[in-house]
C-alpha cells in the first residue's frame, strides 16, 4: 500500500496542512515539539482508530478549536481509496471511506496498515502488562477489524460486572450476611457466562497470533544479534486452557470464576480474564525486564516490529507503512543498518530525526526530505 496525501486541519499544532507524499521513504526533519510525532500520529489513528499518546480526542485538537480532521487518500493492490477521520471536542468521532459515512469501526479498521516504533516501545520489555496487552490488541485489530469489536464487547461486560460486584461489596459492608444471597450469585452467574463466552475468543486470538508472531521474531532477533541469543516469547494467560475448542477454553472460564468467586466479591472487581493477561520475553533464557540490558532490548524491541510488519504483509498481502518515531538516535549503528537493510523500498516509511547525520547518502537521495517547523512543513 501507498499512502499518497494527508491532510490535517485543527489537529494537533497543524491549522491546515497538505502534504503529498513522493517517494517510498519520507524523511521528517526538525527541532522536538514542532510536529513531526503528530504526523505520525495522524496515521496511526488512520490505521487502528487509537493513540499511543492520548485516549481522548479532544488532546487531537488544535487549541482553541471545537473540531479536527484528518484526511488521507492512498493506493491499495484492490484501488485506491480516501478516508477521514473528523474529531469533536465535545460529542463523537464521524468516520468516512470514499466520501460515506462508516458506522462501525471495524469497516473502516483495515483500510490502513501501519507499524509504528518510537522511543517508547522499550517500554514493551520494561513496562507493565497493560502495555504489553495493548501492543497485543493493536496488532491483532488491524490483522482482524473484528477483534475491536469483541475487545469492546469484552469491555462493556467486564465494565458492568464490576458495577455488580461494588454494589455487592459495598451491601456486604452494610449487612454481612447479604452478600451470599441467592440474587446476588443468580445476577452473577449471568455476567459469568457472558465473560467467559467473550473472553474465550479474546484469548484465543492472543494465543493464535502470538504463534505466527513468534518465530518471526526470533528470525528477526537471531539475525541482529548475529546468532549469539536465542528470543523465547510466551504467553501468559489469566486463565489456563489446554484446547483450543471454544467450549472447553469457556469452562476453563467458568471454573476460575467459581474458584475466585468470594475473593471477587470481597475486592468488587473482575480478577478472571484476559484483562489480566501478559507476556513474557526471555534471552537466552534470562528474563529480558529484568536482567536484559539495555542493548538487549532494543534488540528484543526492534525484532519485535520487524516482525509485525512480516505478519502483517503475510497475512494482508500487502506492505504496512512504517513510523519510525524518532528511533534512530536510539539505536547503535549496528542495529540502524539492519533497520535500514529491512526497510529498504520494501516499506513505505515515514521517518522523524532532529538531524540527517544517521542516513547514509544513498538512503537521503532516495528519500522525500520535508521540514517541520510550528506545525508548518516545507
Amino acid at each position: 500500500m501507498y499512502l499518497k496525501e494527508l491532510q490535517l486541519k485543527n489537529f494537533r499544532n497543524y491549522t491546515d496542512q497538505f502534504v503529498k507524499f513522493e517517494a517510498h521513504k519520507t524523511i521528517l526533519v526538525g527541532d522536538n515539539a514542532q510536529g513531526k510525532s503528530n504526523l505520525l500520529e495522524s496515521v496511526e489513528l488512520l490505521a487502528t482508530l487509537k493513540s499511543h499518546r492520548t485516549t481522548r480526542d479532544r488532546d487531537l485538537i488544535l487549541e482553541e478549536q471545537e473540531i479536527g480532521q484528518i484526511f488521507a487518500s492512498l493506493d491499495r493492490h484492490y484501488g485506491s481509496a480516501e478516508l477521514s477521520i473528523l474529531l469533536r471536542r465535545t460529542g463523537r468521532r464521524t468516520l468516512t471511506l470514499n466520501h460515506e459515512s462508516v458506522r462501525r469501526n471495524m469497516d473502516f479498521l483495515g483500510v490502513i496498515n501501519a507499524v509504528e516504533f518510537s522511543c517508547l516501545d522499550l517500554d514493551l520489555v520494561r513496562g507493565g502488562p497493560d502495555i504489553r496487552r495493548h501492543w497485543l490488541d493493536i496488532l491483532l485489530t488491524q490483522l482482524e477489524p473484528i477483534y475491536a469489536h469483541i475487545l469492546g464487547q469484552y469491555q462493556h461486560i467486564l465494565k458492568q460486572r464490576n458495577a455488580l460486584l461494588k454494589n455487592i461489596r459495598k451491601q456486604q459492608e452494610n449487612n454481612p450476611s447479604s452478600a451470599d444471597k441467592p440474587h446476588h450469585i443468580e445476577q452473577l452467574k449471568l455476567w459469568d457466562q457472558q465473560l467467559a463466552e467473550v473472553g474465550s475468543r479474546v484469548t484465543r486470538r492472543r494465543a493464535r497470533v502470538l504463534q505466527r508472531l513468534t518465530p518471526l521474531a526470533q528470525l528477526w532477533h537471531e539475525k541482529i544479534s548475529g546468532k549469539t541469543e536465542v528470543l523465547e516469547i510466551h504467553y501468559l494467560p489469566n486463565v489456563l486452557w489446554e484446547s483450543d475448542a471454544p467450549q472447553q477454553v469457556q469452562q476453563a472460564f467458568l471454573n476460575k470464576i467459581e474458584q475466585r468467586r468470594i475473593a471477587e466479591m470481597q475486592l468488587g472487581t473482575t480478577v478472571v480474564g484476559p484483562h489480566r493477561d501478559d507476556l513474557s520475553f526471555t534471552i537466552n533464557q534470562t528474563p529480558a525486564k529484568s536482567y536484559g540490558s539495555q542493548g538487549q532490548q532494543r534488540t528484543l524491541v526492534l525484532a519485535l516490529k520487524l516482525a509485525e510488519l512480516s505478519l502483517i504483509e503475510e497475512v494482508i498481502g500487502e506492505s504496512p507503512l512504517l513510523l519510525l518515531d524518532d528511533v534512530l538516535a536510539e539505536l547503535d549503528l549496528h542495529r540502524q543498518n539492519q533497520l535500514l537493510e529491512a526497510i529498504q523500498d520494501r516499506f513505505q516509511t515515514l521517518i522523524t530525526t532532529t538531524h540527517l547525520n544517521a542516513f547514509d547518502s544513498q538512503w537521503l537521495k532516495s528519500s522525500q526530505i520535508l521540514q517541520v517547523k510550528a506545525g508548518r512543513i516545507s
